[in-house]
C-alpha cells in the first residue's frame, strides 16, 4: 500500500473516498462515529448529536438512475424515488460488495486534525480519535473530510423579535421525526426548502392548521416530469446546458421562469420567488400545491416579531395560538475538529478551489468531499470529487499555484451570485461542474468522437439524462459496463411503475423534445428580426 489516507465520515462521500484511495494504491482508514455506514441515510428515532439527522418519511428527490455510484447501478425493481431505508439498503450493499466496511473503524470519534511538525516538507496530519473513552494520534499522509453538511442546525433566533417571550414550543427541523404529537396543534413552520415543505405537508393532515412563512419564495417541482418521467432524467442533459449556455440571458430566462410555471402558476399559491430567473435550487414536493388548494397549508410572508402566544407577519397579518414553531432554516459548515481558518481561509467563508481542496495549504494533503450542492445528485458529484483528490494524493494529477485556485475561485463566485443568487451554499452546475472535474483526471465524455464512432450511444449521452455511468465511460476508472448501463437506462426506469404491463414501454423522443424545446426561441428570434 501506498500513502496513509484518514477519511472523516462514512456516508456516501467517506465510500467513494475508501474506494478511490484504493484504486490509487493508496491505504485508506475512515473514522465513523456511528455503528453503521449510511451517514444521512442511516435513519435515528432520535437526532444524535454530530451526526445527519432526517425524518421516518424522507424519499429522495433524485431518481435512481441518477444518483447512483457509476458502475453500481441500483437493481432493476427499485423504486425510482426510495425511501431513506431503501436508499440505505443500497449502500450497504455498494459497501459489501466493494469491501470497504474493512476500511472503517465505527463508533470511532474523530476529535482533532492539526498539521504536523514537518507539515512544510511531508504534508502530514496528526489525526486524534476516541473511542471507549480512550484516546489515539495517528500520522496520516493526508485527510479526506467527508463528514457532510447536515449536522449542525441554523437557529436564526436572534433575527425574531419577542422570540424569547413565546410560550409555544420551538424545535429546528433536524429534531422532527414524524407527525404523531402534532395532532390537532397549530404549527407555523419557518423556510421553505425541501424539509419545510416536507414536514408541512405531513403535517397538515392531523395539525388544525399549518402555515409556511418564507423570505423570498421558491420555485416547486413536481418529481413528475414530462409525460410522467422522473424530473431529473428529462431536465438534466447535456443538451439542456448547451442550450443555457448558448441562447440569449433574456430567452434562457424566460424560458426557465415558463417552465417552471408549467406545472401551476406560483403567484397564485404565494410561492413565486422574488428573483425568479435565479437559478436557486428548486423544492421537490408533489403535494403542496394541493395542500394549499385545499386550505390545510396557507402561505405568508416572514415574520416581523412573536407574542407570547401568536406571531405577526410583515404584511400585518397574525396568526394566533400558535402551538408550535419548526424553524427549517437549515445548516452550517463546522468542522469542530479542525481550525476553522483552512476551511474559512477568507472572510469567514468556506473558500475551496473547486468547492474541494483548501487553496491556502502549503501542501496538497486535504479534500472535502461532498459539500458542494447542484440540481445533480450527490453520489455520482462525490464520486468523481474523490477521484480527483486521491489523484492529487497519489501525484498523478497536479493543483495550480495558489493564486491561480484563489482567481479561479473569485470567477466562480461572480459567476455564482449571477446564476443562484446570495447564497451560503456552494452551489454550481451539475454537468458543467462534473465535466470540470472528469476532464482533470481524463475521464470526460468525449462527445464528438462518440458521434463519429457510436453514433447511439453519442445520441444517448447528449439529448439523454446526463446518468452517473457517463463519467466511467472512458479514461482511468472506465468501467466497462457503462456503454449497456447507459442505452437500458430507461428499462430499468419504466420497470418498477410497468406491473401491469399495457403496450409497449414508452421512453422520451429526443427529436420531439428538441423541436419543442426550440420552437418558442425561434419564433421570438423571428419576430426580433423582423421589426429591426
Amino acid at each position: 500500500m501506498g500513502k496513509r489516507v484518514a477519511i472523516v465520515g462514512a456516508g456516501v462521500s467517506g465510500l467513494a473516498a475508501i474506494r478511490c484511495c484504493l484504486e490509487e494504491g493508496m491505504e485508506p482508514t475512515c473514522f465513523e462515529r456511528s455503528n453503521d455506514v449510511g451517514g444521512l441515510w442511516k435513519f435515528s428515532g432520535h437526532a444524535e448529536e454530530g451526526r445527519a439527522s432526517i425524518y421516518q418519511s424522507v424519499f429522495t428527490n433524485s431518481s435512481k438512475e441518477m444518483m447512483c455510484f457509476p458502475d453500481f447501478p441500483y437493481p432493476d425493481d427499485f423504486p425510482n424515488y426510495m425511501h431513506h431505508s431503501k436508499l440505505q439498503e443500497y449502500i450497504k450493499s455498494f459497501a459489501q460488495k466493494k469491501d470497504l466496511l474493512r476500511y472503517i473503524q465505527f463508533e470511532t470519534l474523530v476529535s482533532s486534525i492539526k498539521k504536523c511538525s514537518s507539515f512544510l516538507a511531508t504534508g502530514q496530519w496528526v489525526v486524534v480519535t476516541e473511542k471507549d473513552g480512550k484516546q489515539d494520534s495517528l500520522l496520516f499522509d493526508a485527510v479526506m473530510i467527508c463528514s457532510g453538511h447536515h449536522v449542525y442546525p441554523n437557529m436564526p433566533t436572534d433575527s425574531f423579535p419577542g422570540l424569547e417571550h413565546f410560550q409555544g414550543k420551538c424545535l429546528h427541523s433536524r429534531d422532527y421525526k414524524s407527525p404523531g404529537d402534532f395532532q390537532g396543534k397549530r404549527i407555523l413552520v419557518i423556510g421553505l426548502g425541501n424539509s419545510a415543505s416536507d414536514i408541512a405537508v405531513e403535517l397538515s393532515r392531523l395539525a388544525a392548521q399549518v402555515i409556511i412563512s418564507t423570505r423570498s419564495g421558491s420555485w416547486v417541482m413536481s418529481r413528475v416530469w414530462n409525460d410522467g418521467y422522473p424530473w431529473d432524467m428529462v431536465y438534466v442533459t447535456r443538451f439542456a446546458t448547451f442550450l443555457r449556455n448558448v441562447l440569449p440571458s433574456f430567452v434562457s430566462d424566460w424560458l426557465y421562469v415558463k417552465k417552471m410555471n408549467t406545472w401551476f402558476k406560483h403567484e397564485n399559491y404565494g410561492l413565486m420567488p422574488l428573483n425568479g430567473p435565479l437559478r436557486k435550487e428548486p423544492v421537490f414536493n408533489d403535494e403542496l400545491p394541493a395542500r394549499i388548494l385545499c386550505g390545510t397549508v396557507t402561505i405568508k410572508p416572514s415574520v416581523t416579531k412573536f407574542t407570547e402566544s401568536s406571531a405577526v407577519f410583515e404584511d400585518g397579518t397574525v396568526f394566533e395560538a400558535v402551538d408550535c414553531v419548526i424553524f427549517a432554516t437549515g445548516y452550517g459548515y463546522a468542522y469542530p475538529f479542525l481550525d476553522d481558518s483552512i476551511i474559512k481561509s477568507r472572510n469567514n467563508e468556506v473558500t475551496l478551489y473547486k468547492g474541494i481542496f483548501p487553496p491556502q495549504l502549503e501542501k496538497p494533503t486535504m479534500a472535502v468531499i461532498g459539500l458542494v450542492q447542484s440540481l445533480g445528485a450527490t453520489i455520482p458529484t462525490a464520486d468523481l470529487q474523490a477521484r480527483w483528490a486521491a489523484k492529487v494524493f497519489a501525484n498523478t494529477c497536479t493543483l495550480p499555484a495558489t493564486n491561480e485556485m484563489m482567481h479561479d475561485i473569485d470567477e466562480k463566485m461572480g459567476k455564482k451570485l449571477k446564476w443562484f443568487g446570495q447564497s451560503h451554499t456552494l452551489q454550481t452546475d451539475y454537468i458543467t461542474y462534473m465535466d470540470e472535474l472528469s476532464a482533470f483526471i481524463g475521464a470526460k465524455p468525449n462527445i464528438p468522437w462518440l458521434f463519429l464512432t457510436d453514433p447511439q450511444l453519442a445520441l444517448e449521452v447528449f439529448f439523454g439524462p446526463c446518468s452517473p455511468y457517463q463519467f466511467r465511460l472512458m479514461g482511468p476508472g472506465k468501467w466497462d459496463g457503462a456503454r449497456n448501463a447507459i442505452l437500458t437506462q430507461w428499462k430499468r426506469t419504466v420497470k418498477p411503475t410497468r406491473t401491469r404491463a399495457v403496450g409497449e414501454a414508452q421512453r422520451p423522443a429526443h427529436l420531439y423534445d428538441l423541436l419543442r424545446m426550440l420552437f418558442f426561441p425561434i419564433i421570438l428570434l423571428a419576430v426580433l428580426f423582423t421589426f429591426y
